[in-house]
């Protein structure tokens, strides 16, 4: 297959880039690497149309100076293009989360991610967050939703801190294959991966639900954790920024979830919030 790689350079940054990754996904766009100016972007090539950035309504804001250029990319030059992308990341001291090109580091929790097409590398402050949460907290026998998974980097770790069993989902095709080969790739047995939205939710319970989307769908998804978490269950949440943070616990709190603590990273936030 074919891509285009677009390179959207963003100013400012924040909240450019991410809002403009947002509604680039809406269109079809299915997979970001983000940079110091901005980011790159891939769409397949039979997937763009003319005329499909004029549906962008922040590429025509008078908010934000973008400048972008495209080319197009194979399939088979993909992994070279992460692999000039992708550095290791080091949580604490405890955890790397590494492709498999780099060399294994001496960590208790080693993480191999093939990320091909899919978000969720460690790289973004709301994964590196919600990787801090769960090396924080006691998984040992938890039964796990990963909401959004991505690239099933959060289920993963949750089951080497002894999870189990798990459920990772996402409503993107990439993600849930991805997802699927990378655990695989770590030999996890307890977790499994689901193509879908929350409507896969009905009638489930978790000791603990991990959602790393973003706050719109968060809050539109908020009183569905809350059905399916067992009694004094938690709920980790990223994908937003400090100045939602009132608005996301608000939404909690009118659902019997009860603010207990969040990380902040860059003006990003991933909360940790219990049942009552």
């Amino acid at each position: 297959m074919t891509y285009l790689e677009f390179d959207f350079k963003v100013k400012p940054l924040a909240p450019g880039s991410d809002i403009l990754i947002a509604q680039l996904g809406e269109v079809g766009f299915e997979s970001f690497i983000e940079h110091d100016s901005g980011f790159l972007a891939y769409i397949p090539e039979k997937d763009f149309k003319d005329g499909l950035l004029k549906e962008i309504q922040l590429l025509s804001s008078s908010d934000f100076e973008i400048d972008w250029s495209s080319k197009t990319i194979t399939q088979q030059n993909w992994n070279s293009e992460w692999e000039k992308n992708f550095h290791p990341i080091r949580v604490g001291n405890k955890c790397v989360v590494r492709a498999p090109f780099h060399e294994k580091e001496d960590v208790e929790y080693d993480i191999v991610i093939e990320p091909k097409m899919s978000f969720g590398t460690g790289h973004h402050e709301t994964t590196h967050m919600m990787l801090e949460h769960i090396l924080n907290h006691d998984f040992k026998n938890k039964s796990v939703l990963d909401m959004g998974c991505g690239t099933g980097i959060l289920a993963i770790l949750a089951e080497m801190r002894g999870a189990n069993p798990i459920e990772a989902i996402d409503i993107d095709n990439w993600c849930y294959l991805n997802s699927i080969e990378n655990v695989e790739r770590n030999n996890c047995t307890h977790i499994k991966v689901y193509e879908g939205n929350s409507a896969l939710l009905e009638g489930k319970k978790f000791d603990v639900i991990i959602a790393n989307i973003n706050r719109n769908i968060l809050l539109d998804d908020i009183p569905k954790y809350e059905q399916c978490l067992n009694a004094t269950g938690l709920l980790f949440l990223s994908g937003f920024y400090k100045s939602d943070l009132d608005m996301i616990s608000s939404k909690c709190d009118a659902h019997s979830l009860q603010f207990n603590r969040n990380l902040e990273r860059n003006n990003w936030i991933a909360a940790v919030y219990r049942k009552r």
